[in-house]
């Protein structure tokens, strides 16, 4: 279960009046009135920074709704400057209104000072509990939410999405918005390909694109706490190495991969502190991997160990499922546990550094039963010592 849904069912306890009131729920808007330009209309922002809240999920939490103009653009930068908002904090987006332009700014804000988004609507604590509206994040507000450090998908009824002329794929850009490529530059300094942005947009309803929340995380649109993955890669002759490590929020998740004859063995390490390890490790029941969300022998294998802070469990897996492995966009690392309804675990998307992968999965084949040895380029170009001195082949 993710953080951000264990968070917000926490909160509609944490609602109760009198909890969350005073100091800690700042609220600040900017004025508005009838006639106001668009890109100066209203905006909302409630900082939640009390004891409990900073107790519970670990940092501030900032709530921005209304037009996303160059006045919300302002008072971030304002806020931001002030102290007000400090790195780390968790930005909750609710917004149908605004231009893309200023989106874009503060997405650039949010990213330089490593803030956190969310879909998340303000509730007050008078609310007596009450489970907080479903929020929209629509157009500008859907640029600013790739801004974020760490970006989770929307979860429940929050919804997310682009009107058709405002996607980054069109040919022509719509009037008083930025180009086409702009927004295409803009997506890439966020971390997020083109390619796989496009599989996560549904059918327009009504002139708008809603994006499925549950292809976001899979297609590296959301991250759900996760920085981009990195590969590192040891040549060895007999035994060639491939790390894969994604730093996460609160710690980092790796998967190594060592090759030999015949097969790969698969090591999983998931960083959740020392004494959890040991008491997860206590109740693992099994462990196993999993290539594009289907489960590799899941109930063969030794139980998870730890090592550290982490907990640890290895698979030998045929050279033949290699090439299928690097290509993935899921390769999970799952632990069952005994009285638990989840599993535990995580994934990761070799697919995202496949150039950095090709090496190690070159000098794995070259490990393989009647693999031939491949050609010295260079000796091969090299001319024979009787064409050298004769001009003429040996």
């Amino acid at each position: 279960m993710s953080y951000r849904s264990v968070f917000r069912r926490m909160g509609y306890l944490l609602a109760v009046p009198g909890l969350l009131a005073g100091t800690g729920a700042a609220a600040l808007d900017s004025p508005s009135g009838p006639g106001r330009d668009a890109a100066t209309a209203r905006v909302s922002i409630h900082i939640r920074s009390d004891h409990l809240t900073l107790r519970v999920a670990k940092a501030p939490q900032v709530y921005l709704s209304g037009n996303f103009g160059t006045e919300a653009v302002r008072q971030v930068q304002r806020l931001l400057g002030e102290g007000k908002i400090p790195p780390g904090s968790d930005v909750y987006l609710d917004s149908s209104s605004g231009d893309v332009a200023s989106g874009m700014a503060l997405g650039r804000l949010f990213r330089a000072a490593r803030l956190n988004t969310h879909l998340g609507a303000w509730r007050e604590a008078s609310r007596h509990g009450m489970p907080a509206r479903p929020a929209t994040c629509l157009d500008a507000c859907a640029y600013a939410w790739l801004g974020g450090l760490y970006r989770w998908s929307p979860s429940g009824a929050d919804r997310i999405g682009l009107h058709e002329a405002l996607l980054p794929d069109r040919a022509d850009a719509a009037p008083g918005t930025p180009a086409p490529q702009a927004l295409r530059d803009y997506m890439q300094s966020m971390d997020v390909r083109q390619e796989y942005f496009a599989q996560v947009l549904g059918p327009a309803v009504d002139g708008v694109v809603w994006w499925n929340a549950e292809k976001m995380a899979p297609w590296l649109v959301a991250n759900n706490g996760r920085l981009p993955l990195t590969a590192s890669y040891a040549p060895s002759p007999g035994a060639p190495t491939l790390v894969l490590t994604q730093v996460v929020r609160g710690g980092q998740n790796r998967i190594e991969l060592q090759c030999a004859s015949g097969q790969v063995t698969l090591t999983a390490y998931d960083t959740v502190g020392e004494a959890r390890a040991r008491q997860l490790a206590a109740r693992a029941v099994y462990a196993y991997f999993e290539v594009d969300r289907q489960a590799w022998d899941p109930r063969h294998g030794e139980r998870p160990h730890t090592e550290g802070d982490a907990l640890v469990f290895a698979r030998r897996m045929p050279f033949v499922q290699l090439a299928p492995l690097l290509r993935t966009v899921s390769l999970g690392a799952w632990v069952e546990i005994a009285g638990s309804p989840v599993r535990l675990g995580f994934s990761l998307a070799p697919v995202a550094v496949a150039k950095l992968t090709q090496p190690f999965y070159a000098s794995c084949l070259a490990l393989q039963p009647g693999a031939k040895p491949a050609a010295n380029p260079a000796k091969r170009a090299r001319p024979s010592f009787w064409k050298r001195i004769f001009g003429r082949p040996s």
